[in-house]
């Protein structure tokens, strides 16, 4: 039997399907899924299914190797992201408190205050100034070592 296909070509081959007509709805037709493919297509899920299960239990043994091998530059980018966010909220506050109308001009007060403390303190006497050197000097050991 030949059948022309949409291009104007004559196919000679044709495919017929086992098709199941339902007498009480009009119209209705459906073509039967032998049992052959039913079986296959159930196989071949229950195979999907297994991966998948099988990928999601072994998820966090991946995680914990994955975090072993590579410790050291994940905390660091943690780091290096925690410190971005706090800098972020610093200057969002900071903005905050200078758009409140008397704060800001009340910090540069007590920023001038704290500064003429200092200078009194620390600088005017030389006995002062060794005392500032020698502390600055412990503090530079500790944090970077001898």
């Amino acid at each position: 039997m030949s059948q022309v296909n949409p291009i104007g070509e004559t196919d000679t081959k044709t495919e017929t399907l086992p098709v199941d007509v339902n007498l009480e709805k009009p119209g209705a037709i459906a073509i039967l899924d032998s049992a052959e493919e039913s079986a296959e297509s159930q196989v071949q899920l229950k195979d999907i299914v297994d991966q998948v299960v099988t990928i999601f239990s072994e998820l966090p043994m991946y995680v914990v190797s994955l975090f072993q091998n590579y410790q050291k530059p994940i905390i660091t980018i943690g780091l290096i992201v925690a410190a971005g966010i706090t800098l972020k909220v610093t200057l969002a506050v900071i903005d905050t408190l200078n758009d409140v109308p008397l704060l800001s001009p009340i910090f540069e007060l007590v920023g001038m205050g704290y500064t003429g403390w200092f200078v009194y303190r620390y600088l005017f006497r030389a006995a002062s100034r060794q005392e500032l050197s020698s502390e600055i000097t412990a503090l530079k050991e500790q944090v970077l070592g001898k």
